[in-house]
């Protein structure tokens, strides 16, 4: 009897252990919905071959958590295991993302462990003078900016809020977003 027991309460815990909403793999989710919206709005019929294309692609393009993700399905250049056909078979059949997410956490917990980073609303120099200075560099390094001059934390301070206004503070943007 203790046996079924202990074999209920594994099930039951390990039931608790899948992802059951877009929060807990949002960088899966977020990434493969952006793909998969761009494919079925551009195109009628989906074959494996052609949306594991446009993953490498799509991931080509990536930077950040999103590039840590391709990395992780074996989409990008430099990924030592090859995932792919994971995720361009089911997307191919129109299988939901959160499916396919949940089915690549059980594979390798780390792709549903990726968070984006949050983003800084308020530009103001008080709030970014409350920061450390390495998250100061990560926002320029995220926009693509670098501040080789910068001996002092005003420096960062100074060119974040001369470059803030040109650049968006929304998720990272790929050729997905232009499609």
């Amino acid at each position: 009897m203790s046996l079924t027991n202990t074999v209920a309460v594994l099930l039951l815990s390990w039931g608790f252990c899948t992802v059951t909403d877009a929060e807990e793999c949002e960088v899966c989710v977020r990434f493969l919905e952006r793909l998969y919206k761009s494919l079925v709005a551009t195109h009628r019929e989906l074959s494996s071959a052609f949306v594991e294309e446009e993953l490498r692609k799509a991931c080509a393009e990536a930077t950040g958590k999103e590039n840590r993700l391709c990395y992780y399905l074996g989409a990008s250049s430099d990924a030592a295991a090859k995932v792919t056909g994971e995720v361009s078979r089911p997307l191919s059949a129109h299988v939901p993302v959160q499916k396919i997410c949940q089915r690549l956490q059980h594979r390798d917990q780390q792709i549903c462990e990726l968070r984006y980073e949050q983003q800084v609303l308020d530009w103001s120099r008080e709030a970014l003078s409350k920061m450390r200075v390495l998250e100061l560099k990560r926002v320029l390094a995220s926009w693509g900016e670098e501040c080789r001059a910068c001996l002092e934390k005003s420096d960062l301070i100074d060119l974040i809020q001369e470059v803030a206004p040109k650049h968006n503070t929304a998720q990272p943007r790929t050729h997905l977003d232009e499609l």
